[in-house]
């Protein structure tokens, strides 16, 4: 590195190009200067332009939390997934008005049904660097003092970004504890279900279809965000108005082909590319296997107990959707890492990283640091099977029981001291959460779910155990099957109104609560504590000591000509490639379209391969007016990229080389689904609904007509 020390490498990070071509999830403020390569590849904006998240089209991408969407009119319309907005819709069926099975159409504004009361947009209106600020007084502290320190620093600082009424404010760690960046987002909290395709549309193909090439299935759905007539965010309420948006994406109505510029934008969850080897190792040996098999077995549960209830089934309906996304996302994972030899890999690289920077001046710290960190990870793993059991032990409503009694623990604090997640701006998302629970809770199906959970609880070895929850689910599987039909008989909050009074109620009231639930609960907090505090400990070490082999890392990848990008992390990020084909195996070439001759030939007329009588009826047809592809010859459904993109970007808008709308990104396939752990670009690709198919379906299959002309599209 010559004269350069190895502190001063994150101002490097796009030094000498990309890492791979196409791999990236860039923040927003990196791309003014990857404007070489974003140029080559197509685009014919301005980059510039992308730097700034207060214009288009960044300004239009928002997020769900957990999920992407984008505005598509000036009056609040948003586009997501259809199995984003799952929530929504399962929150709003019964078994006779079964909106998951029929899907939804609001004929007028006023036939639009709330989303439920935690459903939130997110505007990004700020994204601005204060690494400084937040590790000032962090400087010369250890383990759990440097955790609270830089937590510390975090809540003041979101608490003076709070004081712009209608905001919420986060602190985001970019490099592992090496940066960090203050997040501004409106917070908006009147959402409300505008349009949801049929399931057989929505999820076509389900789990044997999910992350798999060629797709036919139509992921989408629309909400509109609603705002009181001052034009400030509101909780629902039939006299807000539309939210008018800064900005908003225009829906392309040119062909997509092979080979076309392509842009996406939004907010992917996690990805774990700059882990040491020895996380690659645990990930593939254990956390997957161990994942693989807890998803395995809670689907099982949950659908033995619900089988042959309507009602349940409904219920549940949102949470199996989830299990079965999980698992099937795990076993695509460790397959994927298998086949890419990650370990290997990964342990190679990062020896020739370490062998690299011991020839650098200056090294000495870095090594030692990274050596530490390497024995907090070590230790971090004695307890691996404990800590990844014990949240499945606080489902639904017992998980509110503990909310309950930690947060009645935390109002006893000036604000400024609680606890991230129980301060006085989280109160009306918990609030939010205790009433939807109503329709996604039942007490057989989570105590089927309980006892799926001890079970695996109860073999742990002894010294991983924790006393307050053998107080409380006794000591093996047939005493905690008595214990669990007590709880639940003895409890009220299974009732909506029993759980809001008891969200009013201070600790003390708390403590003196007969109900079964609360005193179990009441129980379990000082381990959870307990628990907690071990956790910021080691956390705050990892803070503290991951930086130095960050910052080894990038300077190592600038010494070979590589940008390095953050690790995703739920913060606004954009990937830019090209319309892709993809040849996976020998003799396996896929192109990257596909038609709705694909729908008709999976067509059983069985779940999940029963398209929808209107929808083969219109395929036959063969009336694809405007939205048919000009070299097909026929109507569209969904399209393959190889743009970098994780869990997270589900729903985000794939735009063209002017930034039109051309798709919403939903899958990935099979063979990438280990990317948020390691990037292959042979294999990378991302699965988006075409637009013209969405626009083909609201036209002539499921018409919505006053949506197309809300979105100024043609209607047909």
């Amino acid at each position: 590195m010559r004269k350069r020390t190895l502190t001063a490498a994150l101002a490097l990070t796009l030094a000498g190009g990309a890492a791979h071509a196409d791999e990236g999830m860039w923040m927003p403020s990196q791309l003014p200067q990857l404007a070489a390569q974003l140029k080559a590849a197509g685009f014919k904006g301005d980059p510039a332009q992308l730097a700034d998240v207060t214009k288009p089209p960044l300004s239009a991408v928002v997020s769900l939390g957990g999920c992407t969407a984008s505005f598509v009119s000036p009056e609040g319309l948003v586009v997501t997934n259809h199995h984003c907005a799952m929530g929504a819709i399962q929150l709003n069926s019964t078994p006779e008005k079964n909106l998951i099975q029929d899907g939804f159409i609001a004929a007028t504004r006023a036939d639009e049904v709330s989303a439920g009361p935690a459903s939130r947009i997110w505007v990004t209106v700020g994204f601005d660097k204060v690494t400084d600020r937040i590790l000032a007084d962090a400087k010369g502290k250890t383990g759990r003092a440097y955790f609270d320190a830089v937590d510390a620093a975090k809540k003041v600082a979101v608490a003076e970004c709070e004081a712009d009424a209608g905001h919420r404010c986060s602190v985001a760690d970019m490099y592992y504890g090496s940066d960090f960046y203050l997040i501004k987002q409106l917070e908006l909290k009147d959402i409300r279900l505008v349009y949801a395709p049929p399931r057989a549309i929505g999820n076509y193909g389900d789990e044997i279809d999910n992350f798999m090439w060629p797709r036919h299935t139509g992921d989408f759905s629309f909400y509109r965000a609603y705002v009181g007539k001052d034009g400030k965010p509101a909780a629902y309420s039939k006299d807000n108005v539309p939210y008018q948006p800064p900005a908003y994406l225009t829906v392309s109505t040119a062909p997509v082909k092979a080979g076309d510029f392509a842009m996406l934008a939004g907010y992917p969850g996690r990805t774990f590319r700059h882990r040491t080897a020895s996380e690659f190792a645990g990930q593939i040996d254990w956390l997957l296997p161990t994942r693989v098999a807890m998803y395995d077995g809670l689907i099982d549960t949950v659908q033995h107990a619900s089988a042959g209830d309507k009602t349940k089934q409904v219920l549940y309906a949102s949470s199996v959707a989830g299990y079965k996304n999980t698992l099937k996302r795990a076993q695509g994972e460790l397959e994927g890492l298998r086949r890419s030899d990650a370990v290997r890999v990964r342990r190679e690289d990062e020896a020739a990283m370490l062998a690299w920077l011991g020839k650098q001046p200056g090294s000495k710290a870095a090594l030692a640091g990274i050596r530490a960190m390497q024995g907090e990870l070590d230790a971090d793993d004695a307890n691996r099977e404990r800590d990844f059991i014990l949240p499945f032990l606080r489902p639904g409503l017992l998980g509110s029981a503990v909310t309950l009694q930690r947060l009645a623990l935390e109002r006893g604090k000036p604000d400024a001291q609680r606890e991230t997640g129980y301060q006085q701006r989280d109160e009306a998302l918990i609030e939010g959460g205790l009433k939807q629970l109503q329709r996604r809770y039942d007490p057989e199906v989570e105590k089927a779910t309980l006892r799926y959970a001890l079970k695996r609880y109860f073999a742990l070895p002894q010294a991983q155990r924790v006393a307050e929850f053998d107080a409380v689910f006794g000591a093996n599987e047939a005493e905690a099957a008595q214990r669990l039909d007590a709880l639940y008989a003895g409890t009220k909050l299974g009732d909506e109104a029993a759980r809001l009074a008891a969200l009013k109620l201070d600790a003390a009231a708390l403590a003196a609560s007969d109900d079964a639930l609360l005193k179990a609960a009441a129980t379990l907090q000082p381990a959870l504590l307990r628990l907690e505090e071990e956790a910021k400990q080691r956390a705050g070490e990892l803070l503290r000591l991951r930086p130095s082999y960050m910052q080894a890392l990038i300077a190592y990848r600038n010494s070979q000509g590589r940008a390095v990008y953050p690790d995703a992390n739920s913060t606004l990020r954009v990937s830019f490639g090209a319309v892709s084909p993809l040849s996976p195996r020998d003799g396996m070439d896929y192109r990257p379209l596909t038609t709705v001759a694909g729908i008709v030939e999976k067509n059983t007329g069985e779940e999940p391969f029963d398209a929808p009588k209107p929808l083969l009826d219109a395929i036959a047809k063969g009336d694809f007016g405007s939205t048919a592809d000009p070299e097909l010859k026929t109507q569209t459904v969904d399209f393959m990229t190889n743009l970098d993109t994780t869990g997270g970007n589900s729903g985000s808008p794939v735009l063209d080389a002017e930034g039109k709308l051309i798709g919403l990104n939903f899958d990935s396939n099979w063979e990438a689904v280990s990317a948020s752990w390691m990037f292959d670009p042979r294999y990378k690709r991302a699965i988006h609904v075409d637009m013209r198919y969405l626009r083909w379906l609201l036209a002539k299959v499921y018409p919505a007509p006053q949506l197309l002309k809300e979105m100024n599209l043609p209607a047909e």
